[in-house]
């Protein structure tokens, strides 16, 4: 099964600022992708979600204004620009694809994609 593959977490002091990346093995042009996160003990949620086309994205409430998502179709890869990081943004982050040349999937669809990745952690700490 082909996964799209993050990278970019770490630890990081509340108030600072993370850029994760998704890639993936093959063309994402008519994908949709969505970032998700889960904390210990908590459920997954979505973060946020951007067209195959780079033209709407949608966000959680909670990272709106801080949280922002963008794609690169020549390098088959996605962003999440992480600013403002706050303890509670702690968690594993899973980027996630559906072919979907138009639309996005609401956040909190996140049985619609089809390939995931492994996930990559985010520790917000002082």
């Amino acid at each position: 099964q082909l996964r799209p593959v993050e990278s970019g977490g770490g630890l990081v002091q509340p108030g600072g600022s993370l850029t994760l990346s998704c890639t993936a093995s093959w063309s994402l042009d008519y994908h949709t992708i969505g970032w998700f996160r889960q904390a210990p003990g908590k459920e997954r949620e979505g973060v946020s979600c951007i067209t195959s086309t780079n033209g709407g994205t949608n966000y959680a409430e909670s990272v709106k204004g801080r949280f922002t998502i963008s794609r690169d179709n020549r390098k088959n890869t996605v962003y999440l620009q992480m600013d403002n990081l706050k303890p509670e943004d702690t968690g594993v982050y899973y980027c996630a694809a559906d072919y979907m040349p138009v639309g996005l999937h609401p956040l909190s669809a996140a049985n619609e994609y089809t390939s995931w990745g492994l996930g990559t952690q985010v520790t917000v700490s002082s």
